[in-house]
């Protein structure tokens, strides 16, 4: 079992840089295959990016494709998401989470998540 608590949202202009980290409890951290997911007010919960297991294969959803990325650093539990010029339309709150399927970038793939953090993007 593994505990996750996403941080570093915030409100910032668009065009903007931001990353968001997800810290991971447990030493089978390195087991999972981490994604991350955001919902805003009004719609479902949407992909955003995902790491397979073991080898590290990264995906991403086509909106943020070619902006962001999803580093993963096993020595410190932590999963990051690199998000480059941010957009209105990125709004949301962002959650990460474990699962123990190899490749996974529905929301049903995933047994843990994050609590979320906010994201806001203006301009």
């Amino acid at each position: 079992q593994v505990q996750l608590v996403d941080s570093g949202g915030g409100l910032v202009q668009a065009g903007s840089f931001l990353t968001l980290s997800c810290a991971a409890s447990g030493r089978t951290f390195s087991s999972y295959a981490m994604g991350w997911f955001r919902q805003a007010p009004g719609k479902e919960r949407e992909f955003v990016a995902a790491l397979s297991w073991p080898i590290g294969v990264p995906y991403y959803g086509d909106p943020v494709k070619g902006r962001f990325t999803i580093p993963r650093d096993n020595s410190k539990y932590t999963v990051y998401l690199h998000m480059n010029n941010l957009q209105p339309e990125d709004t949301a709150v962002y959650y990460c989470a474990a699962s123990t399927a190899a490749r996974a970038t529905m929301a049903y793939d995933y047994e843990y998540w994050g609590q979320g953090t906010q994201v806001a993007a203006q301009g």
